[in-house]
């Protein structure tokens, strides 16, 4: 039976929300997730929701998603963006034809976020006409994870104590790294290293990035905003994450740690645990259980 809040407000600021499934034939995962104002912050312009499936059959046809989104430019209604962007793509998601390709459907998902987001800055006037959003997102069926992105919220893959980034940062300054016209230490003391080069509602069209991976019973998923990576390393994510405890409490502890480093930004993440998974093969394209 479920247990927990599948609202996509269900963690309150400063209250880690924990769900638990039982053991199912199909994929299992168990995840915890948390938003917080920071110390400093007046208003919380992250914001993060998923999307769990009721049944078994339901788990292999749709599976599980995660999103996280952190709103740009302060008083220019990033709230309202960040919102908009993870509801538009839950509500997406929960009505996608079934056994639909998650590649295809991230990206035609995050798409029509994007297209919402515009939307809702031109209906707030000249506050809107700013407005943006970044957005990671994690969708899981069977035995792969499938990672759509755009900003610098990031999504981390824990396996066996090691982080592994499945993301990169769209900000002008990593841009410059691999263009190879700084290096990482220079871009790590740049002063416009927060500015990004893609977001959603920024423009008409947008670039996602979508890329697929294996995952394994044990595996950890982190899903972040700059609040939580920009002051926390992937080995400390990792150390806090791959243990097997309480994710509710590793959660609190990785917003306790950023806050205390910092403070100057919204923190938001969700910790998925995938306890098991139902390994898979393709035949021409449609996914068939492994025995």
């Amino acid at each position: 039976m479920h247990r927990g809040s599948e609202s996509a407000a269900a963690a309150r600021i400063g209250e880690p929300s924990l769900n638990l499934r039982p053991p199912q034939n199909a994929m299992d995962v168990e995840f915890a997730e948390l938003t917080d104002l920071g110390r400093v912050r007046e208003g919380n312009e992250d914001y993060l929701g998923h999307v769990v499936p009721a049944t078994p059959e339901e788990t292999g046809a749709r599976g599980f998603l995660f999103a996280v989104a952190d709103g740009v430019g302060g008083q220019a209604l990033g709230e309202v963006a960040s919102r908009t962007a993870v509801e538009s793509l839950l509500a997406g998601f929960r009505e996608a034809p079934i056994n639909e390709a998650h590649s295809s459907m991230l990206q035609r998902l995050v798409r029509d976020a994007n297209t919402r987001v515009i939307d809702a800055g031109q209906e707030a006037g000249p506050l809107g006409s700013r407005m943006a959003t970044t957005l990671v997102a994690c969708a899981l069926r069977h035995d792969r994870a499938t990672v759509a992105h755009v900003g610098d919220s990031r999504c981390y893959l824990i396996r066996r104590g090691q982080a592994n980034l499945l993301t990169r940062d769209h900000t002008l300054v990593n841009e410059q790294v691999r263009l190879g016209i700084l290096s990482p230490q220079q871009a790590a003391q740049s002063e416009s290293r927060h500015l990004l080069s893609r977001s959603l509602g920024s423009e008409l069209f947008v670039n996602v990035d979508i890329e697929e991976h294996q995952v394994l019973a044990g595996d950890v998923l982190v899903l972040c905003s700059d609040g939580l990576h920009g002051f926390v390393p992937g080995s400390e994510i990792a150390a806090l994450t791959s243990h097997g405890g309480d994710l509710a409490a590793a959660a609190k502890r990785l917003v306790d740690i950023a806050n205390q480093r910092d403070g100057d930004d919204n923190i938001t993440l969700q910790i998925v645990r995938v306890r098991s998974v139902e390994r898979t093969g393709m035949y021409r394209g449609r996914p068939y259980r492994l025995r």
